[in-house]
């Protein structure tokens, strides 16, 4: 508990010296016209004295301590990590109520599925930066990058198909995960769009402005289309791929999307920068306390025998 405390005031140590010169030059001294029987008193309670003495200079000695500041810095870390910064896009649309993505669990929806998967891929990902934007007819970010996994997972677990609405706004939501990216420093950033569905006809956020957006910011793009081959755009998905740098998939069931994930896990990882922070933990209260119960006794012993030294 105590390994690495230091004071912050260590000079304040000489003050003793000034107990000391006191205890030596200023004793009371008191004649014995007045007090005959003081010697004898003393020498009778000689215990007790040594005890005074203890405990006065344990005081006086605590409270030193005390103002010199005993502190221990207490680090704390976000070391480098070997990952990437990523925003996961998922699509919350009404089509992603359908059932039989997933032949062991023919009634759960796709989106329980996804989120499943989802799931998955982010407990592997430790080492990465990752946020989260959910989309139907609109998109909103459910998750500001972040390394703890668990609070992301937790979030993912919260999400529900037709939060955003049921429509399908496919290339907001794509320009959404690049503003969540856009203030990173890291030299590696990628979305991963999962849609089962085509843009919204009269969403009127165009396709060119997201993929400009994409690649002013250097963003590699992985969509992922799910379902029946003419459930989603193909050749957009395609697109956004091909100018983004990124590689385009399908997915028509639950396995095949783990594929998918599991390819994805295997891309090209650069150095994220480490955070580092501290904060002073102070221990003077120990030697504060310790004094003070030190000074008390010393007060309660000293009117109890009428004693002085």
């Amino acid at each position: 508990m105590f390994d690495g405390i230091y004071f912050e005031f260590p000079k304040l140590i000489f003050v003793i010296f000034f107990f000391i010169a006191c205890a030596s030059l200023c004793k009371m001294k008191l004649p014995s016209l007045y007090f005959p029987h003081t010697a004898s008193f003393m020498k009778n309670t000689a215990s007790k004295s040594k005890l005074l003495f203890f405990l006065k200079w344990t005081a006086i000695s605590m409270m030193i301590v005390a103002l010199m500041s005993p502190v221990k810095d207490e680090p704390y870390e976000l070391e480098p990590k070997d990952g990437y910064e990523m925003t996961l896009v998922l699509d919350a649309s009404q089509s992603m109520q359908a059932r039989g993505f997933d032949i062991t669990s023919p009634t759960s929806t796709r989106f329980d599925v996804v989120k499943e998967i989802v799931s998955d891929f982010i407990d592997k990902r430790k080492n990465d930066n990752i946020g989260l934007v959910v989309f139907g007819a609109y998109s909103f970010i459910a998750s500001p990058l972040t390394y703890d996994e668990n609070i992301l997972k937790g979030i993912v677990k919260e999400l529900y198909i037709g939060m955003a609405g049921k429509y399908t706004a496919l290339y907001e939501s794509l320009a959404q995960g690049v503003n969540l990216l856009k203030m990173s420093d890291s030299k590696s950033k990628v979305i991963i769009l999962l849609t089962d569905g085509f843009n919204t006809p009269d969403n009127r956020f165009p396709l060119d402005v997201a993929l400009d957006m994409v690649k002013k910011e250097k963003i590699k793009v992985y969509p992922i289309g799910i379902g029946g081959q003419n459930e989603y755009n193909k050749q957009v998905l395609i697109k956004i791929a091909k100018e983004s740098g990124g590689v385009a998939f399908g997915a028509a069931n639950a396995n095949e999307l783990q594929d998918v994930y599991k390819r994805i896990d295997e891309l090209e990882k650069s150095e994220i920068k480490n955070e580092t922070f501290s904060y002073l933990e102070y221990y003077y209260i120990y030697p504060l306390f310790i004094g003070f119960l030190a000074l008390m006794f010393y007060v309660y012993l000293r009117n109890k025998i009428g004693a002085s030294e």
